[in-house]
């Protein structure tokens, strides 16, 4: 019975994985002023996502198994292809320039670091943070 299993799968639902990040989407312009004020209470980590980049999505799945910040940070999602408008205002208001994929923290209103590409490790992030 195996050997069909295998190859045919089974009807038993694969448990869920567990999700180490509750991204709050970022889906609107107004989102950056909130985001500027609650980083004065707790440190938010922004995500600049491409969904048409491999090189992104390997970032991004790197990331979330290695994030361990879930109580310390508030993290935000950002599609950039479908809210290209954002993160320009991103670049603007933090004065980073633009990279995809690439990671923001912003403390007290200000970007106090960013990382992109292979750059982007979530056991560096923990130990500056945690």
């Amino acid at each position: 019975m195996s050997f069909f299993k295998n190859i045919f799968g089974d009807n038993e639902t694969p448990k869920q994985q567990e999700v180490k990040i509750n991204w709050e989407n970022l889906t609107d312009l107004n989102q950056l002023g909130e985001i500027i004020f609650n980083s004065n209470e707790k440190p938010v980590v922004i995500f600049k996502h491409s969904t048409r980049c491999s090189i992104s999505r390997m970032a991004l799945k790197q990331f979330e198994n290695e994030f361990a910040l879930q109580d310390k940070v508030t993290p935000y999602f950002l599609d950039l292809i479908t809210y290209r408008e954002i993160s320009n205002e991103i670049a603007n208001r933090f004065g980073v320039q633009h990279q995809s994929p690439q990671i923001l923290v912003i403390k007290d209103g200000k970007s106090v670091y960013d990382a992109s590409h292979s750059d982007i490790d979530a056991e560096f992030l923990n130990s500056k943070i945690g």
